[in-house]
């Protein structure tokens, strides 16, 4: 994952950072580290020349705006090309103090705003295009503009099991995302089952699925009860992959699936298990 900056940014979702009028400052490893990241998200003001951003009772109030607008009809000079990076499915944000947007084949999608921030107004307005907004944008987390602690870690930990499951219909790929997830109680195994069932149940036909186990955990006793969950729902997948870095977990997990006649074998990362998953699909 790059984090760059962004100096213009047009309909389509290029960027310059390079040449401005007779300046040009030259690229230097912009494009190779944007064409060469997973994922971008260029971050910068809505607005240059004179910018006064302050933040109050967190909303965000535009004391000043600035004498530059930064989302243009066309940059100057592609130093990061949108067309080509959704031609490849790359994900791309561009984050701003008052609003995101998302790249799409399209152009630009506007996502969220900031609290305190008119949407005709601040954002709209100063652009010389209009971008996708096919709903009403979100609000930016609101702990972005407090000054406590925003409990991150507690989020990442504590992500709720049915936002760890989704489905993919065009690719027919169930993704099971078990990162940093520390199944406590058989409930918590009751729950995953449930989720499945009500997912996987009404398509009607079996799945190709991809488990991350980064950093799971598991209370020892309940490995048996656990891996007798995987192999009930093996019923639902056509072919399957998983993967994580823990060797230890790869040993344990595996001797267990084993012992109940499941393909044991744990990648140890999420590229060599997507490579298999797709040698399985052919």
């Amino acid at each position: 994952m790059a984090f760059l900056g962004a100096a213009e940014v047009d309909k389509e979702g290029n960027v310059n950072v390079s040449k401005f009028g007779p300046r040009f400052v030259g690229p230097g490893g912009f494009i190779n580290i944007s064409q060469n990241s997973k994922k971008i998200i260029f971050v910068g003001t809505f607005t240059a020349g004179g910018l006064k951003v302050a933040v109050e009772d967190g909303k965000v109030r535009i004391e000043q705006e600035g004498k530059e607008r930064k989302f243009i009809d066309q940059v100057e000079q592609k130093t990061f090309s949108g067309r080509y990076a959704a031609m490849n499915k790359q994900p791309v944000l561009y984050v701003t103090e008052r609003c995101v947007f998302r790249l799409r084949e399209e152009g630009l999608e506007l996502i969220e705003i900031a609290p305190g921030i008119d949407l005709e107004k601040d954002v709209l307005a100063l652009m010389d295009f209009k971008p996708i907004i096919n709903k009403a944008p979100q609000l930016m987390d609101p702990r972005i503009f407090r000054p406590e602690p925003m409990g991150l870690k507690n989020d990442l930990l504590s992500m709720p099991i049915d936002e760890r499951l989704t489905y993919d219909s065009e690719e027919n790929l169930f993704f099971v995302n078990f990162e940093n997830l520390y199944v406590k109680s058989s409930e918590d195994i009751l729950r995953i089952k449930a989720i499945i069932e009500s997912m996987l149940v009404p398509l009607g036909k079996k799945v190709n699925t991809i488990v991350n186990y980064d950093n799971f955990n598991i209370a020892p006793d309940l490995v048996d009860e656990y891996s007798d969950l995987v192999k009930y729902v093996m019923r639902f997948y056509k072919s399957t992959t998983r993967y994580t870095t823990s060797t230890f977990l790869r040993m344990k997990l595996g001797d267990e699936l084993a012992k109940r006649d499941v393909a044991p074998h744990i990648y140890e990362t999420k590229e060599r298990a997507l490579r298999a998953l797709l040698q399985k699909k052919k």
